[in-house]
């Protein structure tokens, strides 16, 4: 299934190369800087009944667009970034469905247990995401933190998905080194994702096609479901019209499969 995004930036609508994130300013590569505020994005989502969507707020200045978008679709977007113990539940109050969490749970490139038992207790593990975004390293997927610039100690893979899992309805897994490229989804990890998630999980990174989408739902065994950013018409791209993935999750949901293309 299709999911949509909302990625801020300096209080903007944009769609970044991820792995660009963080770097010396000037640096950063910018993909696509939308004309509209947040809460039009959200209204669109709304309106079109796409739900599992996210907000995430790429650094400070994105705070007053993020409550915007919740605002606009109260209960159908999940909010990330900068999200912590002290404004988790203020997320959830300005209308998040879920907070998404990554580098607030790691201390020193480990999970924190003790940080986590907190969150859970103060959210419930029912409208917690752990994002575990990741970059490669010598054949593994280790997840990164910090606008996805620190490697911590932790593998991707079924022991930490399992364990992990426990604690939170879903996942948010960014393929970092293919993030905002549009050169296509990186297949093993949805592959390795299908196999060994035991909760639904949102992968973003790469999409290009409406057949990434197809791929991705078959590769994730209906547990991966997918978001697409730069290639989207939406974001200026040319890959994947929106229309499409729209009806591709209609398509879906009324059993009849993959959707095709609008004329």
């Amino acid at each position: 299934m299709f999911r949509p995004c909302i990625d801020l930036h300096e209080g903007r609508v944009k769609q970044i190369v991820g792995g660009s994130l963080g770097e010396a300013p000037g640096r950063l590569r910018t993909n696509f800087v939308s004309d509209r505020p947040a809460r039009w994005f959200a209204e669109l989502y709304r309106r079109d009944g796409l739900t599992g969507g996210h907000v995430i707020q790429l650094g400070p200045g994105c705070e007053t667009e993020a409550r915007a978008a919740l605002a606009a679709y109260p209960g159908g977007l999940q909010l990330g970034g900068g999200v912590n113990l002290d404004n988790a539940r203020g997320w959830l109050d300005a209308g998040a469905s879920h907070v998404i969490v990554t580098s607030w749970v790691f201390r020193e490139g480990r999970v924190d247990e003790d940080r986590l038992h907190r969150l859970v207790k103060a959210v419930g593990r029912e409208r917690l995401v752990l994002d575990l975004s990741c970059r490669q390293r010598a054949g593994k997927y280790f997840v990164v933190t910090d606008r996805w610039q620190n490697f911590t100690e932790l593998v991707v893979n079924r022991e930490t998905l399992f364990s992990l899992g426990k604690h939170c309805a879903e996942f948010l897994i960014h393929a970092v080194d293919v993030e905002g490229l549009c050169r296509g989804i990186d297949q093993d990890l949805v592959r390795q994702l299908g196999e060994e998630t035991p909760i639904p999980t949102t992968y973003a990174g790469g999409a290009n096609s409406l057949a990434d989408l197809e791929t991705v739902t078959r590769l994730g065994r209906g547990r991966v479901d997918l978001t697409i950013g730069s290639a989207l018409d939406l974001f200026g791209g040319t890959g994947v019209r929106y229309a499409d993935a729209v009806a591709f999750n209609r398509a879906m949901q009324a059993g009849r499969g993959a959707a095709s293309p609008t004329p």
